[in-house]
């Protein structure tokens, strides 16, 4: 029998450390251990909660995110929206054959459903009744403020779970984005119900 395995030294019938008149190592290892679980604790004390929220989709906004369902006229907008994930981004683009700014993004969708919103982000910016921004609910028209943009404002359909869908910039295409991220979180200033 191979004598070298790692067994308590009871098991293997040999003298402890401490019987050998030798210096207990365990006292060593189990001071690492302790810390090493104190910091196992102290993590999972504050990343825990920072976990869950990611995963409620909390983030930054809070307990108010997604305050109950969208009307399904809503939900079809946004799956209309949704469809054209990939397309490619166009200035003055309002259809999947040409692409899509990201007003023409929103315009089509709603189109698609038979609800009129205004062409252009100015007015989108304005359509609608004013929500809380804690508070969007699929179907939304999120605003942002962006010095990038024409006239500076930014419009995306917002899809519930703390997304988004819109329509980036030229070289971009239709995608969905994280509200919670700092940089649209930073630039959000309006959101805008069109159905209710």
């Amino acid at each position: 029998m191979n004598t070298n395995i790692f067994l308590p030294s009871a098991i293997q019938n040999k003298p402890s450390l401490a019987a050998r008149g030798k210096t207990h190592a365990c006292s060593a290892h189990n001071a690492t251990l302790a810390r090493l679980s104190l910091a196992a604790l102290v993590r999972v004390a504050i990343l825990a909660p920072l976990f869950l929220a990611l995963l409620s989709g909390c983030g930054f906004f809070g307990k108010d995110l997604d305050p109950g369902p969208a009307p399904a006229k809503a939900q079809n907008v946004v799956r209309s929206a949704y469809s054209q994930m990939g397309k490619n981004y166009r200035l003055g683009g309002a259809s999947p054959a040409k692409g899509f700014d990201c007003s023409g993004l929103i315009w089509w969708a709603y189109q698609q459903n038979g609800v009129k919103v205004p062409r252009i982000t100015q007015d989108q910016a304005k359509s609608g009744k004013s929500v809380a921004k804690n508070s969007p609910r699929a179907g939304d028209i999120v605003v942002f403020r962006l010095k990038d943009s024409p006239r500076g404002l930014h419009t995306g359909l917002y899809a519930g779970g703390g997304s988004f869908i819109h329509s980036p910039r030229r070289g971009e295409k239709v995608r969905m984005e994280s509200l919670n991220v700092s940089y649209w979180q930073d630039r959000l200033i309006a959101v805008r119900r069109v159905l209710n």
